[in-house]
């Protein structure tokens, strides 16, 4: 049957069709690249944990340094090493009653509402299968977003090796200057603990006094961005506090501490918290 295309029906079927054509070419290219896809995503997680475990350099093949990285999932109630599958989605289980812990009042100071009762670890391992460097996943909310980044810590437990964001939506220029790479320059060698074992580490409003003992658990404020450098302390104080990787840093510290007392090197082993 012929199609008057210059009818209001005619020109509607022929508008339907091309639709449907373009709908069709387009779902098809969707699932063709979703492998793809999804392979540039892992490839892009595994480059922000090497950069914030200070482990990146320009033109590194990514996929062979991260073979030196381990992944394991820790139990944040007991900081236990559990089993899981390899599928585990962190961020999802965080909206999963069923595997997350709804936080409370004062609990939830990095305005994340749910945690998850398992997270993710990754542990940069030598030769000998000594932990070098310890990354951890953190997340928060600044003032218009929430954060998603990596903290890396030192083998003692206590030096930062490295901070960085790979997800936020924060003013540019403003709060987006967490991704200044002069700003976390700031973070490698700061110290989370003070001498009596409490978590010392913050970042401040304004700029940080270099001759004041707190120095080297303090880090600048973000200018002009009260509320993001507010934020990031709150992440900071939540993920190694307490309700975070609190109980898993402290399994590690102790663990540490024992070659050290004994004049042997301070670094952890990938079955020191079972």
């Amino acid at each position: 049957m012929a199609i008057n295309k210059d009818s209001v029906s005619g020109t509607l079927i022929v508008a339907v069709l091309v639709c449907l054509i373009c709908g069709v070419f387009v779902a098809a290219a969707a699932v063709g690249l979703r492998p793809v896809q999804d392979q540039n995503r892992v490839l892009d997680k595994r480059l922000n944990i090497l950069q914030a475990a200070g482990l990146y350099e320009a033109g590194m093949d990514v996929e062979a340094a991260f073979e030196r990285i381990e992944r394991r999932f820790v139990d944040l109630e007991s900081g236990e090493y559990v089993e899981m599958p390899d599928n585990y989605d962190q961020r999802k289980a965080a909206k999963n009653p069923n595997a997350s812990t709804a936080l409370k009042g004062d609990e939830d100071i990095a305005s994340i509402r749910r945690r998850p009762n398992v997270a993710e670890v990754y542990l940069s391992v030598d030769d000998g299968g000594d932990v070098q460097v310890i990354i951890l996943p953190i997340s928060g909310y600044g003032l218009w977003s929430t954060l998603h980044g990596f903290v890396a810590l030192q083998a003692d437990v206590n030096t930062v090796a490295g901070l960085g964001f790979y997800e936020h939506a924060e003013t540019p220029g403003l709060g987006g200057e967490v991704d200044n790479p002069r700003w976390k320059g700031q973070w490698p060698g700061k110290q989370l603990f003070n001498d009596s074992g409490e978590l010392a580490i913050e970042v401040i409003k304004g700029t940080v006094d270099t001759s004041s003992d707190k120095a080297v658990h303090q880090v600048d404020g973000l200018a002009g961005a009260t509320l993001t450098t507010k934020g990031v302390d709150n992440l900071v104080q939540f993920w190694l506090g307490e309700n975070g990787f609190g109980p898993y840093l402290a399994r590690l510290r102790a663990d540490a501490a024992e070659p050290a007392e004994q004049g042997a090197d301070d670094s952890v082993t990938l079955s020191a918290v079972n």
